[in-house]
């Protein structure tokens, strides 16, 4: 069952290998947890209190409620399509609910401080130089995710019309506009790979430095280097400038809504986390200007 659920998310949901990948390791570790604590070698025959006991057991290794409700939810897709197909009668997730979450605001990098890295700090004048500087910018100029900027081609840039065309979760496709500094710094990127690597078997637009696919980690790594520059930036991820991203738009006054689409987001509450960090701006302003304050 578990592969034929795997098969389904991955050829008919079109989800991410990532996806795949913690799908695979939740699904088997639960069914390890089944066998080892109640005797069950089947995963179907699990029910509310096997589930329950389970979020129980993962409470007590002291994981995070984030990781343990990712695995609510990869169980909760799991027995739905069981269900679905007929493969059991009833959903023993119905009445599991998602552990509550202290709400964090997004971690961001301060304006001048990412002015301090992409406009004074001295990149190579090579491939691998505007390479690390194209996936600053592009993480930055557009808010686009780690995983859609690793599938990214040439193919989906449109140097004429200057946007990009990203692939983004659910397999939703979304147009993202692009500065004329940035179309720039694309076409000097793509020649400079050119001419490091003559002929490559791939069309992906972020390589290694041996020409191969750029991969999680490697992407994490340029950016934990370059942040690592500046003071502001409590965390280093590529998240980090996502982040940066829809907050520096926020407090230059963009729509909330338009910011929704640009970051690819399904609803508007998933991007009103950024207005956190906004709010606080206005108190800052408000304290340092009004007679009052």
């Amino acid at each position: 069952m578990i592969e034929k659920f795997l098969q389904y998310i991955s050829y008919q949901k079109r989800q991410s290998s990532h996806t795949y990948s913690s799908y695979r390791n939740d699904l088997e570790q639960f069914q390890d947890f089944l066998i080892e604590q109640f005797q069950v070698q089947d995963i179907q025959e699990a029910n509310y209190q096997m589930i329950r006991s389970w979020v129980v057991h993962l409470s007590e290794q002291n994981l995070q409620p984030t990781s343990i409700n990712r695995k609510i939810a990869t169980l909760k897709s799991f027995y739905k399509f069981l269900v679905k197909n007929s493969y059991i009668t009833q959903n023993p997730t119905l009445r599991i609910k998602p552990l509550k979450v202290p709400k964090k605001t997004p971690s961001f990098v301060e304006e001048q401080d990412m002015v301090k890295i992409l406009d004074n700090y001295e990149f190579s004048k090579d491939f691998k130089g505007y390479r690390d500087k194209i996936v600053l910018e592009l993480l930055y100029h557009t808010g686009m995710r780690e995983a859609e900027l690793l599938s990214l081609k040439e193919e989906n840039i449109n140097y004429i019309r200057q946007e990009i065309r990203v692939l983004g979760k659910g397999n939703k496709e979304r147009i993202i506009p692009i500065t004329p500094s940035l179309n720039h710094l694309l076409q000097e990127y793509v020649y400079y790979r050119e001419k490091e690597f003559l002929q490559l078997p791939h069309t992906f637009l972020i390589v290694t430095d041996e020409g191969e696919p750029a991969y999680p980690m490697f992407i994490y790594r340029i950016v934990k280097k370059y942040l690592s520059l500046v003071d502001s930036a409590e965390r280093k991820s590529p998240h980090t400038l996502r982040h940066t991203f829809a907050t520096h738009m926020l407090n230059k006054g963009a729509d909330l809504n338009a910011i929704k689409e640009i970051l690819g987001h399904s609803n508007l509450k998933a991007t009103q986390i950024y207005t956190h960090n906004s709010l606080q701006k206005l108190k800052d302003v408000f304290k340092q200007a009004h007679p009052k304050a």
